[in-house]
């Protein structure tokens, strides 16, 4: 009986030898990539982790800058941010950070390079959108009207679409051409939330235009 079971076992290990060399090489590769993509997937995030890290601290003395008006350390702070974590979300913060500072300041070519940075190169669609908004007024303040329309035309998300129309309106009063001013107010007018009060700053450039809005129809409630 022993030497039947030694038989059985010497043939389950014969096979398993047979197997192993036939697809061992296979199955250790296997288990090799496996492992290897684990140990690729941790350090990734621990990577990932160490960037956000790393980029929210420098976003934090950008943000303190900001708030003492040293446009020197803001400046500093926001291009070390660019250069070196570009695709974050506080790079973008910090570049808008610095536009603000930068045109509060009077440096308004500096401020229009920032806020173009980040309506260019950010990976946030809202905060390219209020960079975009931001450097359209800008180029309207500097008659640049053409390069700001062009600039308000295409690339903003739906939910940004009154702000836009608004935009618009602002750049062709500057123009002279009011017709089409009072449409585009008129389209940020009825877009806009009855409970937002930039929606009151509106109807009174709509009213300024000689728009009595409460004859306006399709109003959001």
């Amino acid at each position: 009986m022993a030497s039947h079971l030694d038989l059985e076992e010497q043939e389950q290990l014969d096979q398993l030898k047979h197997f192993w060399k036939q697809y061992g090489n296979l199955i250790s590769g296997v288990v090799i990539v496996v492992c290897l993509c684990i140990v690729g997937y941790n350090g990734w995030n621990w990577w990932q982790r160490q960037q956000a890290t790393q980029a929210t601290a420098m976003l934090e003395a950008a943000d303190a800058a900001a708030r003492s008006g040293d446009l020197a350390a803001l400046e500093r702070s926001s291009n070390d941010l660019k250069s070196q974590f570009s695709g974050t979300v506080q790079a973008q913060h910090a570049m808008l950070l610095a536009a603000r500072v930068q045109q509060e300041q009077g440096k308004t070519d500096a401020a229009i390079a920032a806020l173009r940075w980040v309506g260019d190169n950010g990976k946030d669609d809202g905060l390219k959108a209020v960079a975009r908004l931001r450097l359209a007024g800008l180029l309207a303040d500097q008659k640049a009207y053409d390069e700001a329309l062009k600039l308000l035309g295409t690339g903003f998300p739906a939910s940004f679409a009154a702000l836009v129309a608004d935009r618009k309106g602002d750049v062709l009063s500057l123009q002279g051409q009011k017709e089409q001013a009072r449409a585009e107010y008129i389209k940020a007018f009825q877009a806009l939330d009855t409970k937002l009060d930039y929606r009151r700053l509106v109807e009174v450039k709509l009213n300024a235009l000689g728009v009595d809005t409460a004859t306006l129809t399709g109003t959001k409630s």
